[in-house]
């Protein structure tokens, strides 16, 4: 019997969006009917183009406004009725979405953690609401599917919901996507403008605070070299202010907004350098590893799942762009180590992380066992 599947996240962009997209396009059609609720989204034509039928709410915003969130919780609660199955993402989503599929008297609710909504640069006492509305939600949640193994340990000492109803799932990937070679390399750097010669860093994600691009670009400035340009793929609401930071430091920095040829681009690198301050698995690091680019990124949350410390990457303490250049540096000087790393990388992603992995992780969580 098909099972009627509704998927809502409030924002379809961005890693979260990407992995929500393509869990929901890979679901048996047969045994699925999947309808893609979000408040807004630069991938709802990919959506519509894979077939799934999708449905925008604009008072499902992110930033927390009472009066949009109470209108989205009632207009939720009118949508989700007749479901099967409602699966929520990341936390304005998972929240409301949970809350108005228990009034719409839904069947079976799953959350995916991309990783938290608090994290140890919050203030304790907001940190602590946090953890507390996290856990009420568990109570109405009937399983928890976290993208990573460091983002399930946290969510089990936190607990948010008890042991059994947690489950560890990876990213899904392209694996035939392009390897860093001369060709790729070249047609990738035309892509973004830059010469031959550059020594690239590069990052992808949203300019937001979590992902600390101001870090970044204080990486760039400390390593003092004229012939590195840093590249970060992804738009936000700290654009502006890194492109003032950069030109302020005297960094040549390429910030070509957000992309739907990610994995084209990443050739161009020659390290990919990720200074967030939490995270759950970033897609764009495993993205990298496919594409055979060393990685330097922050010791936070799931990383460590992908990046282990001197055998596939380096990982270095979140907010320590000195560090983060240290380690940049050391890779840029030891090509022959980075290879070796990237080499590591590629072999450990390998026939993990697959589209089809996240299909049967998800049909497996919509049917109770």
């Amino acid at each position: 019997m098909s099972l009627r599947v509704a998927t809502v996240i409030t924002r379809l962009s961005g890693g979260a969006g990407t992995l929500a997209l393509r869990g929901a396009a890979a679901l048996d059609p047969d045994a699925h009917e999947v309808t893609l609720i979000t408040g807004s989204g630069s991938l709802l034509r990919q959506a519509e183009e894979a077939g799934l039928e999708t449905v925008v709410e604009p008072a499902l915003r992110r930033p927390v406004a009472p009066a949009h969130d109470l209108l989205a919780l009632h207009r939720l609660t009118a949508l989700l009725r007749g479901f099967d199955v409602v699966h929520t993402h990341c936390s304005k989503a998972g929240a409301l979405g949970r809350v108005a599929a228990r009034r719409a008297r839904v069947g079976r609710v799953v959350h995916t953690f991309h990783g938290f909504g608090f994290h140890r640069f919050q203030p304790a006492h907001r940190r602590r609401a946090y953890v507390a509305v996290e856990r009420r939600l568990g109570r109405i949640t009937d399983l928890a599917l976290c993208v990573g193994g460091g983002v399930a340990v946290e969510a089990v000492q936190r607990r948010l919901l008890p042991p059994e109803r947690i489950r560890t799932i990876g990213v899904a990937v392209d694996h035939a996507a392009p390897r860093r070679d001369e060709e790729t390399r070249r047609r990738a750097r035309r892509a973004l403008g830059l010469a031959p010669d550059d020594v690239v860093v590069g990052a992808v994600g949203r300019l937001t605070y979590q992902k600390a691009p101001e870090h970044f670009i204080a990486a760039l400035a400390a390593l003092r070299r004229p012939e590195v340009v840093g590249v970060w793929v992804g738009d936000g609401e700290e654009a502006e202010r890194v492109r003032a930071q950069a030109a302020a430091a005297g960094v040549r920095a390429v910030l070509p907004g957000e992309r739907d040829d990610v994995v084209r681009l990443l050739p161009a690198l020659d390290v990919f350098a990720l200074p967030s301050r939490y995270e759950g698995l970033p897609l764009a690091i495993v993205e990298a590893m496919v594409c055979g680019v060393p990685v330097v990124a922050t010791a936070v949350n799931a990383v460590g799942d992908v990046v282990v410390p001197g055998e596939t990457g380096l990982l270095v303490p979140p907010h320590r762009p000195d560090l983060l250049a240290g380690a940049v540096a050391h890779l840029l000087d030891h090509p022959d180590r980075a290879a070796r790393l990237a080499a590591a990388a590629r072999e450990r992603v390998a026939g993990r992380h697959e589209i089809g992995q996240l299909a049967d992780a998800l049909a497996q969580a919509y049917r109770a066992e």
